[in-house]
């Protein structure tokens, strides 16, 4: 991080103010689990020397490297609406800059300076020399430069010569899941000629990685419940469709061999880490590691764990999908109780991945059969389905979502749906509560909420609001009936609130306030609803220290299960 004077920032030379007090002139006070400061994240270089005085690289373990001269900041001091931060936070890193690969040059990228933060998605990618400092940096794809193109940036990466910068860009400039459309551009400020691939495809990539010869980009998109790596060469035209070279999993990351075979590392739902090689030009994969194979932890997962059926419902023409994910020991001659888990977003999936948070494969060894719907708003899927869930958060994913119970119920003799209980979390936690003022609420023997909206009137609480604006369709303003943060308000609906409740909401959550949650749980308590509140104060909108982690799955796990009829399942109370 930088002071707003370009220096380094460490907070361990900080003086400790005489009063905490906190004053903030625009909005975007905060953001995710952390208010904001004048300090802000910054891209420095400088160069290393060996202690003979030689800045050429030394692979011997007994070289000694330090700094020669001062480091550079690339990004501090570049202001209009706002300044310059790279990498961006909370989830920026590495991937926000980069490094040409003889060192002349670097990219990174900022929230565009033009425009306040909170209110729009937009960001630039900007070039400098690695020589030079801020004030020589050019943008490469301010509003305009590519007609359309005025959203949020991402994945900065030059070729293998450093000739060409490879980025994505979203249109919309309100809207955080827009497509992300593959750009390239030459790495020259001068001569920028930016051209987009594949532009029509409908997919969202969001990872990506340059070939050996540089006529190739390997990209990760979500397709059907998958991520998926597919190769786009720099000939693409506006209608080429990517082919998959890989199928099952999500790529937490992928590098290019000196063979020009790809290096892939991946996860599932039956294993934490797969490794493996693949061949572009046949699809062929040579494993290197599953963890499920060496991890006795993970003895017995496979691909037998889960399995996928489509689906129709009345909001779109397109079939649905939703993911079965079945127990230890699984037999279809047995029934198992229902847990019907709806994911966050609201444009997100239910992925074949692996997860320490919210794992299908664990909840089912609770003794259930998973079902996890990829309704309305859901990615991978077509642009237009995730889109649609724009102003119509309360009819078309719970339509889906209905429809995906009728099929279970009428299709798969293997699951109880009249000992069924449901889940979710953010946007799921949210549809938990509005199943719990509808019929859908009256199909589970229970609720779990996890940091979902309760009233949608204080949506403004939050910290995105392009998020909010973008979802409800339009700026909160004098809400009525037909208004969308008044129509998919779950408190209208309370006098139908019956099913047994519990509820988590975290104190570090500035995405949706821990106010949220204590509404949800105060309400059900007077309206003499079963429920439990659970919260965590060093958490924000996800739980990932380890022993809140179990605690959060213990308690959870004993009120599904206490509610669902488990065999053995202790009261909750």
């Amino acid at each position: 991080m930088a002071y707003p004077n370009g220096t380094a920032y460490n907070e361990d030379l900080e003086d400790t103010p005489a009063s905490t007090a906190r004053i903030y002139r625009d909005i975007y006070v905060r953001h995710w689990d952390t208010y904001l400061t004048p300090q802000r994240n910054a891209v420095f270089g400088g160069v290393l020397a060996r202690s003979n005085g030689s800045s050429s690289y030394n692979s011997s373990s007994s070289a000694s490297y330090s700094l020669r001269g001062e480091l550079t900041n690339y990004v501090t001091g570049k202001c209009n609406a706002t300044c310059a931060e790279s990498p961006v936070q909370p989830f920026g890193g590495s991937g926000d800059y980069d490094l040409s690969p003889d060192g002349s040059q670097v990219v990174f990228l900022t929230k565009n300076i033009d425009l306040p933060l909170a209110n729009f998605t937009s960001s630039q990618i900007y070039w400098v020399p690695f020589t030079g400092s801020v004030n020589d940096s050019v943008p490469i794809n301010p509003i305009g430069a590519v007609p359309g193109a005025e959203g949020a940036s991402g994945s900065p990466t030059f070729s293998k010569d450093g000739s060409k910068i490879a980025y994505f860009q979203m249109n919309g400039i309100y809207y955080e899941s827009d497509r992300n459309i593959i750009y390239v551009a030459n790495a020259n400020p001068t001569n920028l000629n930016i051209t987009a691939l594949a532009s029509d495809w409908d997919r969202s990539p969001d990872v990506l990685v340059w070939s050996n010869d540089g006529n190739t980009l390997y990209v990760a998109a979500p397709d059907l419940g998958r991520e998926r790596v597919f190769p786009v060469p720099l000939t693409a035209s506006a209608d080429y469709e990517p082919t998959n070279i890989t199928n099952e999993g999500v790529p937490a990351g992928m590098q290019v061999l000196p063979n020009n075979q790809l290096l892939v590392s991946d996860s599932k739902i039956w294993s934490s880490r797969d490794i493996y090689t693949v061949n572009p030009s046949d699809s062929s994969t040579a494993m290197l590691f599953q963890s499920n194979l060496v991890d006795p932890a993970l003895a017995g997962l496979g691909p037998q764990d889960l399995s996928e059926f489509y689906f129709t419902s009345n909001s779109t023409d397109t079939d649905l999908q939703s993911w079965i994910v079945y127990p230890t020991n699984f037999s279809s001659s047995q029934t198992y109780p229902l847990a019907f888990l709806v994911h966050g977003g609201p444009q997100g999936a239910w992925y074949n991945s692996w997860s320490t948070r919210w794992n299908p494969r664990v909840w089912a060894d609770q003794g259930y059969v998973v079902i996890a719907p990829n309704p309305t708003a859901s990615s991978g899927f077509g642009q237009n389905l995730t889109d649609a869930v724009s102003e119509h958060w309360g009819d078309y994913p719970y339509w889906d979502l209905a429809y995906a119970w009728d099929y279970v119920n009428s299709s798969l003799p293997y699951v109880d749906t009249s000992r069924g209980i449901a889940a979710g979390a953010s946007f799921g936690g949210y549809m938990m509560n509005w199943f719990q003022g509808h019929e859908m609420g009256r199909r589970f023997n229970a609720l779990v909420t996890h940091d979902g909206v309760t009233n949608s009137l204080a949506d403004y609480a939050t910290e995105e609001l392009w998020f909010i604006n973008h979802d409800e369709g339009g700026i909160f303003t004098s809400p009525n009936e037909t208004s969308t943060y008044y129509r998919w308000n779950p408190i209208l609906f309370y006098d139908e609130w019956a099913t047994p409740h519990f509820v988590v909401h975290n104190d570090l959550d500035y995405r949706l306030p821990v106010s949220e949650g204590i509404m949800l749980f105060n309400m059900l308590q007077v309206k003499g609803v079963p429920s439990k509140f659970l919260n965590f104060p060093d958490e924000n909108h996800w739980v990932l220290d380890r022993e809140n982690s179990l605690v959060w799955h213990r308690e959870i796990y004993r009120w599904i299960n206490y509610y669902s009829g488990v065999s053995g399942a202790s009261s909750p109370y």
